[in-house]
C-alpha cells in the first residue's frame, strides 16, 4: 500500500497515466471500429450485450498481456551476447516491440497508398454468433494491443500506472 501512495504523491506517475489514458483511447478507436463492424453481424438484440462482454474480455486480456510484458522487460541479465553486447529479454522484447511497429506503420502506409488493394484479412467472414464475434474480438484487441502494451511499458516502470490507464481508457470506450 506504501508504493501506491508513492505512486500517488509522483508528478511523473500521473503525467505517465494522463499519456498512457490518452495513447490507450486514441490507439483503440481502431478496436471500437473492429468490435461495431463485428457486432453488427449480430442480431440486433445481442449486440449490445455482445459488445459490453467482448470489450470487458478484451480488456482482462490486455492486462494479462501488460503485466506479462511488464515482467518479461525487467529481466534484464543478458541471456547471449553479440559482437561483445549482451541482449537480455528486456532488449528482445523492445527489439520485437520496435519491428512490429514498423511492420504495422508500413502496412498501414502501404493500406492507403495501394491503388488496388485486396481482400481484407481484418474482417474474415463467419457465421454471426455471439460467441464467434466476442472471439474475433478478443483476438483482434490482442493484435492491436500490442503496439499499446509495448509503448506503455517502455514508458513507465510502474505496473500500477499501466493498469489503472487501461482500465480507464476500457471505461472511457464503454461510455462513449
Amino acid at each position: 500500500m506504501e508504493s501506491i501512495s508513492i505512486l500517488l504523491a509522483d508528478p511523473t506517475a500521473w503525467v505517465a497515466l494522463a499519456t498512457l489514458i490518452a495513447m490507450e483511447v486514441v490507439l483503440g478507436i481502431d478496436n471500437l471500429i473492429f468490435i461495431s463492424v463485428l457486432t453488427n453481424k449480430l442480431p440486433e438484440e445481442e449486440r449490445p450485450r455482445a459488445r459490453r462482454i467482448g470489450i470487458g474480455a478484451a480488456m482482462f486480456l490486455r492486462l494479462g498481456l501488460l503485466t506479462t510484458v511488464a515482467f518479461i522487460v525487467q529481466l534484464t541479465e543478458p541471456v547471449f551476447s553479440v559482437l561483445d553486447h549482451g541482449f537480455s529479454w528486456r532488449d528482445l522484447i523492445l527489439i520485437a516491440g520496435g519491428l512490429f511497429l514498423v511492420w504495422k506503420a508500413t502496412m498501414e502506409v502501404h493500406h492507403h497508398v495501394d491503388p488496388e488493394p485486396g481482400p481484407d484479412a481484418l474482417n474474415p467472414s463467419v457465421t454471426a454468433n455471439v460467441a464467434a464475434v466476442i472471439g474475433q474480438i478478443l483476438l483482434l484487441d490482442m493484435v492491436f494491443s500490442i503496439d499499446s502494451i509495448i509503448t506503455a511499458v517502455g514508458m513507465t516502470p510502474h505496473i500500477p500506472v499501466m493498469v489503472a490507464a487501461v482500465v480507464v481508457s476500457v471505461i472511457i470506450m464503454l461510455v462513449a
